[in-house]
C-alpha cells in the first residue's frame, strides 16, 4: 500500500498534494468529513503565500484579507512595522478546504475516520486498521495515543481562540494590520478574515487561566486592563463561544523519530506563533517529507534534516515569545520596533522557515 497521511490539515494535504504529483498513490486520512475551521493559524506570511501559489492555491483568490503590517500593543504603548512582503488573513476552513480540495484532485484518496492509536506500520481507527510502511503523522496539536510529544513545562502554555463576527468599525479598528497585544503570561494576536470577522487568537500560561477560572472572564479582565485589546473585545457578545487546547508544547522540535513515521507540522516543530507562523512549518514539512520519501530517504533521516531547518526560526520565535510575556520584555519589544522598525523585519525574516 502507499502511504498513509494522518491528517488533512496544511502539512498533511501538503504532503498528499507532493505525493500524488510525484507518482505515489497515498491515503490522506481526516477525522472531520466537513471542513472545520481549526484553532490555530488564521495570518498566512509573505513566504507562505508564495508557497501556496506555487502548487496552485492563490490566497487572494480564496477572498484573503490583505495584511501590510504588525502593530504591536503593550498597555498604552503602541508600535508599527511594515511587513517584509505583504500577508494575508484567511480562515483556516478556507485554507484548509483549497488545500484537501488539491490533494484528492491531485490523486490523493481521502477516508474518514478517526485515530485512536499508532503502532508501527499500523493506524488502528474507529472505523477501521490502516495498515502501510509508511505513516506520515500530521495530527497538528492533538497528539495520538502511541505517539505522544512531550509535555514536562511546570506552567504550560493554552491556546483559545475566539471570533468576532463581521463589524465594519472593528474592521476600521484593525484594518489592513496583523496585531499583537501583549501582556504578561500571554498575547493575543488579531486578523481580519476573508469574510471581515476579526479572529482573535491567544497562547497564554496556564497559571493565568487558572487564576481568573473561565476563558471568557479571563478575557473580560484583560479587556478592562488594556483599552486597546478592550477597543477590539467590545464588538464580541458574551454568547461567542471560546474554543481551547491545552498544553501547547511550543519551542519543541523532533529531532529523530521512529523508521516509517515522517513526522509534519506541529508534530515535527511547534513553533511560538507570537513571533513565528506555524503555516509555514506545516507546508514546508509536508512538502520535505514528501519529496524525502519519492527519494527513498528514511523517515529518520527527513526527520533529522527537517530539525536542522526548523531549529533556527524556533529558537528565535522563542526568545522573542519569552521576552513578550514579561512586562518589562514586551515594553522593550514595542519601543523597539517604534524606534526601529527595521530590526522588527528582520525578526520576522529570521523566524519563518
Amino acid at each position: 500500500m502507499g502511504p498513509i497521511v494522518l491528517g488533512a490539515g496544511p502539512a498533511g494535504s501538503m504532503a498528499a498534494i507532493a505525493l500524488a504529483r510525484g507518482g505515489a498513490r497515498p491515503l490522506l486520512i481526516d477525522r472531520d468529513e466537513v471542513v472545520g475551521d481549526a484553532l490555530c493559524g488564521g495570518f498566512l506570511s509573505w513566504r507562505t503565500a508564495e508557497r501556496l501559489r506555487l502548487v496552485g492555491i492563490d490566497p487572494a483568490a480564496l477572498g484573503a484579507q490583505l495584511v501590510r503590517r504588525l502593530t504591536l500593543f503593550t498597555g498604552p504603548a503602541e508600535a508599527s512595522a511594515v511587513l517584509p512582503s505583504p500577508g494575508f488573513g484567511l480562515s483556516r476552513r478556507a485554507l484548509d478546504g483549497a488545500l484537501r480540495n488539491l490533494a484528492v484532485a491531485s490523486g490523493a484518496e481521502l477516508a474518514i475516520d478517526r485515530a485512536r492509536q499508532i503502532e508501527p506500520g499500523l493506524i488502528v481507527g474507529e472505523a477501521r486498521e490502516w495498515r502501510s510502511d509508511t505513516i506520515m503523522l500530521a495530527a497538528g496539536k492533538h497528539d495520538v495515543r502511541g505517539e505522544p510529544r512531550p509535555r514536562a513545562a511546570a506552567d504550560p502554555a493554552l491556546g483559545l481562540r475566539l471570533r468576532v463576527p463581521p463589524n465594519e468599525r472593528l474592521a476600521a479598528l484593525i484594518g489592513d494590520r496583523i496585531e499583537l497585544h501583549l501582556f504578561p503570561g500571554g498575547y493575543a494576536g488579531i486578523v481580519l478574515q476573508e469574510d471581515g470577522s476579526a479572529n482573535i487568537c491567544m497562547a497564554l500560561r496556564k497559571s493565568l487561566l487558572a487564576e481568573h477560572g473561565r476563558p471568557r472572564h479571563l478575557l473580560d479582565v484583560l479587556a478592562a486592563e488594556h483599552s486597546a485589546f478592550g477597543a477590539r473585545m467590545a464588538f464580541a457578545g458574551p454568547d461567542l463561544p471560546v474554543d481551547s487546547i491545552g498544553s501547547v508544547p511550543y519551542g519543541w522540535v523532533a529531532r529523530d523519530t521512529a523508521p516509517g513515521l515522517y513526522r509534519l507540522g506541529d508534530q515535527a516543530a511547534v513553533i511560538p506563533s507570537l513571533a513565528g507562523e506555524g503555516m509555514a512549518i506545516a507546508l514546508a514539512s509536508g512538502e520535505a517529507a514528501a519529496r524525502a520519501w519519492l527519494k527513498g530517504d528514511s523517515a529518520p533521516s527527513y526527520q533529522r534534516a527537517f530539525a536542522r531547518r526548523a531549529a533556527r526560526p524556533v529558537r528565535a520565535a522563542s526568545v522573542v515569545w519569552g521576552l513578550a510575556e514579561q512586562r518589562r520584555g514586551a515594553r522593550m519589544l514595542t519601543a523597539l520596533t517604534r524606534h526601529f522598525p527595521a530590526l522588527a523585519r528582520s525578526a520576522m525574516a529570521l523566524t519563518r522557515i
